[in-house]
């Protein structure tokens, strides 16, 4: 079985090596292989024995059609002046609100893994509706399928877990403030504003660093295509989510300024809140590489060690947020479809404890995310972290 090409990198690799900060990082060749290839082989006989691809299937269509109308739906229906009640309208926007989370939980990080879809054109398509609610799909790609899935909570190179030290610490390599005494209750609301600091300004200085990083290679396309191509995305978002807005539905602009904040709120806290309690929880651990560079665990026993799953009972909950509470399913194989993780799920468990290699799971949401808040807590009281700073 092979990855899919979409991406910028390939992700199971025996050996990742990557320039960043005139410093070549690079895990160690695979000291057990036979863990891997075991895994692949049981995986990919899952799919064969059953005569399934493992890209999307039915149920993923479905699900397309579901989130775009949580998010298109109400947006029309107020175009056409149905609804000229101000809670009404409101309603709509938060409605919207959970459909930006869906397209970007559901639909857009498959198709940017290049898991959705056999073909590589409805992966850029679909990978491309990030930039249909703000947000910049280059550069999704750029931050997650390389930075945060090869180099999972290393910091300086994982910018999951960077580059906010000033307000928030998710690493206790990073520099500790006294503000972060804090950080676990005013990280919540910092949380809210993820998809807000995408669209107004994080975009463009973000893509012209990973430029200067020689990131943007991998897209096969000059920065100035690129920037191009991001100031036409923005053009045609703020076009049809503020301008059309403000000239035809019954609001005042004070009532547009408080609905799309109120839009963006809501998807970003819902995005965060599913993404940080996969790596920042106190059974995630934060490697760094020796004065030469290298790593003391292969790949796939580093995504292991730093990744953990939640509530693989909640069927609806899951079914919402992407599969994504299968993160170790999702880290080791990327490059199958989140439709996928609640059954092989089975067959990575019962192979990693084979091996003796920790497969960390909380069994329900509402603990990882009291776990999440206690790991915060801990980065913003202890310079260093172990076994017994942790409660």
């Amino acid at each position: 079985m092979k990855q899919n090409p979409d991406g910028f990198v390939s992700l199971l690799h025996v050996t990742i090596a990557y320039r960043m900060d005139r410093k070549s990082l690079k895990f160690p060749n695979e000291k057990d292989p036979d863990l891997i290839i075991t895994l692949r082989k049981r995986v990919d006989e899952y799919f064969i024995i059953n005569k399934i691809s493992r890209n999307g299937n039915a149920e993923m269509v479905i699900k397309t059609a579901v989130m775009l109308g949580i998010y298109i739906i109400p947006y029309f229906l107020m175009l056409t002046g149905i609804f000229t009640n101000s809670w009404i309208l409101f309603l709509m926007w938060v409605i919207m609100g959970f459909g930006t989370a869906g397209i970007g939980l559901c639909i857009m990080h498959d198709a940017n893994h290049g898991a959705y879809s056999k073909n590589p054109n409805v992966n850029k398509i679909l990978g491309y509706f990030l930039n249909f609610v703000g947000g910049s799909a280059v550069n999704w790609r750029m931050q997650h399928n390389v930075l945060h899935h090869s180099f999972t909570n290393i910091s300086g190179y994982d910018e999951d877990i960077g580059p906010q030290e000033n307000l928030l610490r998710f690493s206790p390599h990073k520099p500790l403030y006294k503000v972060h005494r804090f950080q676990h209750i005013y990280a919540w609301f910092l949380y809210s504003l993820m998809t807000i600091e995408w669209v107004m300004w994080r975009d463009f200085p973000q893509l012209l660093r990973y430029h200067r990083m020689g990131l943007t290679v991998g897209s096969k396309k000059k920065y100035g295509e690129l920037l191009f191509e991001l100031i036409i995305s923005k053009v045609l978002y703020f076009s049809y989510i503020i301008v059309i807005p403000l000239l035809f539905m019954p609001i005042n602009w004070w009532q547009f300024i408080i609905f799309f904040t109120t839009m963006h709120l809501i998807g970003g806290f819902i995005l965060a809140i599913v993404f940080q309690p996969a790596h920042v929880v106190p059974s995630s651990l934060y490697p760094l590489p020796n004065e030469e560079g290298k790593l003391e665990n292969n790949w796939t026993i580093h995504q292991f060690l730093t990744t953990c799953n939640f509530a693989p009972r909640s069927r609806i909950f899951s079914w919402f947020v992407g599969g994504l509470n299968y993160q170790v399913e999702h880290h080791i194989f990327p490059y199958v479809c989140h439709v996928h993780y609640r059954k092989i799920s089975a067959i990575v468990k019962a192979t990693v404890q084979e091996y003796g290699v920790p497969y960390n799971v909380q069994p329900t949401y509402i603990q990882a995310l009291i776990m999440h808040g206690k790991m915060l807590r801990d980065l913003g009281r202890y310079e260093k972290l172990d076994a017994a700073s942790i409660s």
